[in-house]
């Protein structure tokens, strides 16, 4: 399915090390679900894989910065998960990091998305 051209939502599990990146359709298709080291330039190029303009979350985690950086600067519009919000992501019987990302997109997608506050640079 890597031939989809509408617009994709993806979600990221960011850890410290490792990540995983789930992309969707807006139906809700998975297209893609993979595993990165973090590192910019590896996060870019998953990035680029979902068009113009993807909605892509990540949840409010320590060291999630750099990454909404990145996302920002390859033109993805970046929402950030209030983490008390998807608290409920810890009782689910099925417990990944797959399914971890895809509940997110799934969260943006359904316009469901507990989200916080990204402060814009001149802020910080």
């Amino acid at each position: 399915m890597s031939e989809y051209n509408g617009h994709q939502y993806v979600g990221v599990d960011l850890h410290h090390r490792r990540s995983v990146i789930v992309r969707q359709t807006e139906a809700g298709v998975q297209l893609s679900a993979v595993r990165i080291l973090n590192d910019p330039v590896a996060l870019g190029l998953q990035i680029e894989q979902a068009g113009h303009d993807p909605d892509v979350v990540l949840e409010a985690t320590y060291g999630w910065y750099w990454a909404a950086d990145v996302l920002q600067a390859a033109g993805a519009r970046v929402h950030l998960a209030h983490p008390l919000g998807v608290k409920g992501f810890a009782y689910r019987r099925v417990k990944n990091d797959i399914r971890d990302a895809t509940d997110l997109a799934d969260l943006l997608r359904m316009g469901r998305l507990p989200e916080a506050w990204i402060a814009v640079a001149q802020v910080c």
